[in-house]
């Protein structure tokens, strides 16, 4: 067929705005390009330094003009290549173990690059990407050892996934008019939600979004292990209603911010169920152990929580953002979410049987196609397989927790049971504070020398460096290059003349911060 060569308003087509290629040959070598650049940048990355912060040259070149015309792809791409490509996150590398960040995979990359070219949204809608969505759910689900018919939602990460669980968690404690009369704690007391002192602190602000106030949040002491103490917070639950509250959540940890600790799960599941409360489990990292035959026992008890919020982008491995939120009662769910709107309409046939169904479950009503990316993943790589990659976090951390112990100017801080470890640099007789500063500037230096990433906790009082193991290209070789390091650094730091309390960083001694420093 003859193409037209002007549009209905009579304009050339010729003149029209696009923002196709004019050549598409031409493009399909810049892709060709991209494609091979990134996987020979994945596939090198031990070449690299960690982390680098941003060159002055890149900070000018990301500090340019509001482009008006535009320009050719490949301008762009080489200011990416120049400006960006070096000064990621780094958390790629085999060496970043901050926070707790995945990694991301070969395939991933592949997945995200399919999703995007698709372009699909995924609020509903009879279309493949809703299948994919429902299929990874009911994965999911069963990974975590859940009822088939339960409900869930992916979501972009645990704040999100979190806030999800507790909004439902409110929503069911407050009845139906809630949601049309929203919160009234003259009706029957004010909410409250408890949980540990090792809580992260997306508790507070979804507390704050939820109108409940931050100080409905009621936080329980941990015991050695770094465990909620259990029958403390029964006593406070009591005391609570004692005093005209109404106590409606209970969150778990299965996997702490400081230190990985999971409380006993079973413990707060018969306490939940005697109150009358609901049990939401932050799993963060911590729920993705269920996929290790020889760890899972870790976070036995997960099965009986209401719901589970947990990131599939931190132990799972995938590219950011992605997390999940499993809910057990999936009417709870619906109530908790569920809108009608006159321009969503559903239709007995066409694209729009169910155009709503996923962001009647969440916040979002846009939604990407994340689904695939873990489709791909749990397709390719198989639960075993990650289930294994694991494992070897574990064993590593085991590892490294003996190397350390072999140091005697090393020391452990807190419990180290899981994928999470916190060690210090110590002085003999040095005062608190200045070991405390200390180990904040030798982080910073290990940091910059671009020989690994560890982030920071506290622990007991006592700042340490901490090590969160997601990450499935380390090997025990790379703890043996941290210690090294952090030896050395340590000793530079510490004064030749060091008398009891007087240890404290010296910036004169700060070792280079350019790659060859490794």
């Amino acid at each position: 067929m003859k193409q037209p060569s002007s549009s209905p308003s009579g304009a050339p087509l010729e003149t029209r705005a696009t923002l196709d290629p004019a050549d598409w040959d031409e493009f399909r070598a810049l892709g060709h390009t991209m494609l091979d650049d990134m996987v020979d940048f994945m596939s090198t990355i031990r070449e690299r330094p960690v982390w680098q912060s941003p060159s002055a040259e890149a900070r000018a070149a990301l500090s340019a003009p509001l482009p008006r015309a535009g320009a050719d792809p490949r301008e762009a791409y080489a200011t990416f290549q120049k400006a960006i490509q070096p000064f990621p996150t780094g958390n790629i590398h085999p060496r970043f173990w901050g926070w707790v960040m995945g990694n991301g995979t070969p395939v991933g990359f592949l997945a995200d690059m399919l999703g995007s070219a698709l372009n699909c949204h995924v609020s509903g809608y009879d279309q493949a990407a809703a299948l994919v969505e429902h299929e990874v759910l009911r994965w999911l689900a069963e990974l975590m050892d859940y009822p088939k018919d339960a409900s869930g939602l992916l979501v972009s990460g645990g704040t999100m996934a979190n806030l999800v669980g507790l909004t439902v968690a409110r929503n069911h404690a407050g009845g139906s008019t809630l949601r049309r009369d929203g919160l009234r704690p003259e009706a029957g007391g004010a909410l409250t939600v408890y949980g540990s002192t090792a809580t992260h602190s997306w508790v507070g602000r979804c507390c704050d979004l939820l109108g409940l106030g931050e100080k409905a949040f009621r936080t329980v002491a941990v015991d050695a292990r770094h465990r909620v103490r259990v029958d403390e917070l029964a006593a406070a639950i009591r005391a609570d209603r004692g005093r005209g509250l109404q106590p409606f959540c209970i969150i778990a940890n299965a996997g702490t911010v400081a230190c990985g600790a999971t409380d006993d799960l079973h413990a707060l599941a018969d306490l939940a169920r005697q109150e009358k409360l609901w049990l939401h489990v932050d799993g963060a990292f911590g729920a993705l152990v269920k996929l290790s035959p020889k760890y899972r026992h870790v976070v036995d008890g997960l099965e009986r929580a209401d719901s589970i919020a947990f990131d599939l982008h931190k132990w799972g491995y995938m590219q950011y953002e992605i997390g999940a939120v499993l809910v057990r009662d999936a009417q709870a769910h619906a109530d908790a979410f569920s809108f009608e709107a006159s321009y969503l309409e559903k239709f007995r046939g066409g694209i729009a049987v169910n155009p709503i169904e996923f962001s009647s479950r969440g916040v979002q009503l846009s939604r990407g196609f994340r689904a695939l990316r873990v489709w791909m993943h749990l397709s390719v790589y198989g639960s075993e397989r990650i289930g294994r990659a694991i494992e070897q976090n574990v064993d590593d951390v085991a590892y490294l927790r003996e190397r350390i112990g072999r140091e005697p100017e090393l020391e452990i801080l807190g419990p180290a049971e899981l994928n999470v470890l916190c060690f210090r640099y110590v002085v003999p007789g040095a005062a608190p504070e200045a070991l405390d500063a200390m180990n904040s500037e030798l982080l910073v230096q290990v940091q910059e020398s671009g020989v690994a990433v560890p982030s920071n906790a506290r622990l007991d009082g006592k700042f340490g460096l901490r090590i969160a193991n997601t990450n499935h290209r380390t090997v025990p070789s790379d703890f043996d290059l941290l210690v090294d390091t952090v030896l050395r650094f340590g000793r530079e730091l510490t004064p030749r003349s060091a008398s009891p309390g007087s240890a404290s960083p010296s910036p004169a001694s700060r070792p280079s911060s350019s790659p060859s420093s490794r």
